[in-house]
């Protein structure tokens, strides 16, 4: 579903992604692991088509990302680091938007705003306008609109930054639930949540990968936890 070959990007003289490659099949959640600056938004943003890549390329679902890049948009579901939302529109405005942009409408409209409301916990706050909620039902909106055409392939990042532990729960519950039928990949800094949703985990340090391997499989082989794992990589990686 997700094809990435040799995809690089640099920023003057900072290279912020550097010369990478995986694939992602249907039915695997990619936990994408760095720490602050080592490229994973910069990655996501060109396999969802904001940012174009200096060299490389990437497909998803069979589109590529340079020359087919409307049909790649159509395909998947981003939820931006800090997503774009309108704060003077109504969360039931912004939704209904974002079905007017997805030319979803009319049964469709109504069966996909019934899933996804309650999916995503925003039900009582469905009237607030966005400038009036907190940061964490700001998050559940913006997940909302990333799932409300029910998309083939997933990228999330940081999707649970702002929610409380119980929020949190739901949306990792949400993200299995959805995982056998879709490609995912979700950036974050919890390792308690790569190990409760991802099937697979990549660690990139200044732009390079570093690991591509299972939570498991990582813990067996360093001799540790997660974190102790994470950090040894990510401390002795000469990049």
């Amino acid at each position: 579903m997700i094809s990435v070959k040799n995809l690089r990007r640099t920023f003057g003289s900072i290279i912020a992604v550097d010369d990478i490659s995986f694939d992602v099949e249907t039915g695997q959640v990619l936990g994408f692991l760095g720490p602050n600056g080592a490229g994973k938004s910069t990655a996501m943003k060109m396999l969802a088509c904001f940012l174009s890549p200096d060299s490389g390329t990437a497909t998803v679902c069979g589109h590529d990302i340079i020359t087919d890049p409307v049909a790649v948009r159509r395909s998947i579901g981003y939820l931006a680091e800090n997503a774009p939302l309108y704060g003077e529109m109504t969360v039931a405005g912004f939704l209904n938007f974002v079905c007017d942009a997805r030319d979803i409408k009319g049964k469709d409209r109504k069966k996909a705003l019934d899933k996804i409301v309650p999916s995503c916990s925003i039900e009582s706050v469905y009237h607030q306008t966005i400038d009036t909620l907190s940061k964490g039902y700001k998050r559940r909106v913006g997940l909302a609109q990333a799932l409300i055409h029910d998309p083939d392939v997933l990228i999330l990042d940081e999707p649970t930054d702002g929610l409380d532990p119980n929020q949190k729960y739901e949306v990792r519950r949400l993200i299995s639930n959805m995982a056998k039928d879709k490609c995912i990949i979700v950036s974050t800094h919890i390792l308690e949540e790569v190990e409760a949703v991802c099937t697979r985990t990549i660690i990139i340090a200044k732009g390079k990968m570093l690991v591509d391997s299972t939570p498991d499989q990582l813990k067996q082989q360093y001799h540790g936890s997660l974190e102790e794992v994470f950090r040894g990589i990510t401390k002795t990686a000469k990049c």
